[in-house]
């Protein structure tokens, strides 16, 4: 059980002044004991603050479970969750022990306390991210759960959905044919994987349905017209809508998967500004999505992007179900798809054995077994390292012959030096073995080798198909601002201008981070960029 009451950081003491602030958004109303101020799985909910009584948090009773008992709020604290800020359905319920007087601040005036009160936005968004973070810790972890096959490439896109999105879950692997802890839920290996919210299962299921049960998916908002949508939730995406955000502008950001992109992926970031220690990617990822949450960016995930076309002033960006979001600007940072190896049996060691990113949750797959890293660049170089570091015997292959070629110094330098790694250069992999899961790899210069996992970093591929109309290099960068090919600056004639910096070669379409021509593939870079595109989004709306 979680006492919040006593915990100053998740109900933190407030001042006379700071609650006569925080009272003044809220409208008054008088509860009754045993009423709920809202439930579990409500779509749409509101903060509370609570004048007199006590308020009881409860994960309601699963069809295993009875109900939990969280904690009890009591006089001069504030009811809610961080998913609200989002959108994100209610994960618990609050319930009135007593009689009692609470003050409702529905969604948009809490949005206005965030952007007009810094001393009560920061205390608000402390207490809501510790609660969230206690929560992982307890059973209200269970309201979302996630069976399936152990290692299978279903439960881990869920897994990795749940976990870069920052969700409150669960996770069960089965061994396979083994469905011993389902008994009674009638459930067949062909249903796996399940997600369980709230106690329901949802049979087969996919991020997408996930996303939808929980109010993450784009919903429009009447006749809405947002001022800037981004696509792509990469370090370019982020710092986008951050500003964006910021600034002033309705902002909505989309993702195919999650937030992060390959940043999310980096095991450790060591040459990032301002952080002299290093800070994972995960971490990095998961603070600037607080931040967006903070000045009222809507994050949606996984939500895919097929098309952009032109609509008058405005422009159309249409999601794979077929909505359709309006916007007066957009900023692509798509980012790059990752690149595969030719090899047989590939696609069937895909989320097996085979991964393009090394973070924990890809550790927990092969934790101090033999992998084999493939790359010669600085996302190699970090995920062989940081294997290594987790107890993982490591062999690094690099195609070329100079392994400081792409790679930087000092990562060349840990590499050579680390015993557990085995550096095979002018190297390739030939060959994949396993039942079910990778077990060996086959390496032209070493022979057969035993390894759980492979681990690949060959580069990426910008993802830019879904934009034909845009002026692309013959790689499929966009270009943009100066770099736009003269052919196509006829249609800015009528607007009197050619394109702004990262403007590409529709008007009010910018693009920033890997998916631009010339971008330096960098994090601090893509971070630049992102937040630069803002200052000629400006610049295009007041035209």
């Amino acid at each position: 059980m979680i006492d919040a009451s006593r915990d100053p950081v998740q109900s933190p003491p407030l001042t006379d002044a700071q609650w006569a602030r925080f009272t003044a958004f809220g409208t008054a109303e008088t509860a009754a004991a045993g009423d709920y101020l809202f439930r579990a799985g409500d779509p749409a909910y509101d903060l509370f603050l609570v004048e007199t009584g006590r308020v009881e948090i409860v994960r309601d009773a699963l069809s295993w479970s009875r109900e939990m008992h969280i904690t009890v709020m009591g006089e001069r604290t504030f009811v809610g969750e961080l998913g609200l800020l989002n959108g994100q359905g209610a994960f618990l319920s609050a319930r009135m022990v007593t009689d009692g007087q609470v003050l409702r601040v529905p969604r948009d005036q809490l949005r206005r306390l965030m952007a007009e009160d810094d001393e009560l936005c920061d205390i608000v968004l402390h207490a809501l991210w510790a609660r969230r973070e206690s929560l992982r810790r307890g059973p209200a972890a269970m309201t979302l759960k996630l069976v399936g096959v152990e290692s299978s490439r279903d439960l881990l896109a869920l897994q990795r959905f749940a976990e870069r999105l920052d969700l409150v879950h669960a996770a069960v692997g089965l061994p396979p044919g083994d469905l011993g802890s389902l008994s009674g839920h009638d459930l067949t290996e062909a249903d796996l994987p399940v997600a369980f919210i709230q106690g329901e299962p949802i049979l087969r299921a996919t991020p997408g349905i996930v996303a939808e049960r929980l109010g993450l998916s784009y919903q429009a908002r009447g006749d809405e017209i947002v001022d800037l949508v981004v696509v792509g939730g990469g370090p370019a995406g982020l710092a986008a809508a951050i500003y964006g955000a910021s600034e002033g502008l309705s902002t909505v950001l989309l993702d195919a998967v999650a937030p992060g992109g390959q940043a999310a992926a980096t095991s450790r970031i060591e040459n990032f500004l301002g952080f002299p220690f290093g800070v994972s990617g995960g971490d990095l990822i998961g603070q600037a999505s607080l931040q967006a949450l903070k000045f009222g960016v809507r994050v949606y995930a996984p939500c895919e992007a097929v098309a952009l076309e032109p609509a008058g002033d405005l422009l159309d960006i249409t999601l794979s179900d077929g909505r359709i979001i309006r916007a007066r600007t957009t900023i692509v940072t798509s980012g790059a798809a990752y690149r595969r190896l030719g090899l047989e049996r590939w696609s069937e060691f895909e989320g097996s054995g085979i991964y393009y990113a090394a973070t924990q949750l890809e550790l927990r797959q092969v934790i101090s077994s033999p992998v084999v890293v493939v790359g010669g660049a600085n996302s190699a170089g970090q995920a062989a390292l940081y294997l290594s570091s987790n107890g993982c015997p490591v062999h690094l292959v690099v195609r070329g012959d100079d392994l400081g070629a792409r790679m930087s110094n000092y990562l060349v330098d840990r590499l050579l030096e680390d015993p557990r790694v085995h550096v095979h250069t002018r190297s390739h992999v030939v060959g994949l073995d396993g039942t079910g899961a990778l077990e060996r790899v086959h390496i032209d210069t070493v022979g057969e080798i035993d390894a759980r996992g492979l681990f690949c970093f060959i580069g990426a591929d910008p993802a830019t198909s879904w934009l034909p109309d845009l002026d692309r290099d013959s790689d499929g960068f966009l270009r943009t601002g100066t770099d736009v090919a003269s052919q196509t600056l006829a249609q800015w004639q009528s607007l009197g201008r050619e394109p702004l910096p990262f403007e590409t070669s529709v008007p009010r379409v910018f693009a920033a981070g890997d998916v631009r021509r010339g971008s330096m593939k960098r994090v601090a870079a893509a971070v630049g960029e992102g937040s630069s595109a803002v200052a000629s989004v400006h610049r295009a709306l007041a035209g």
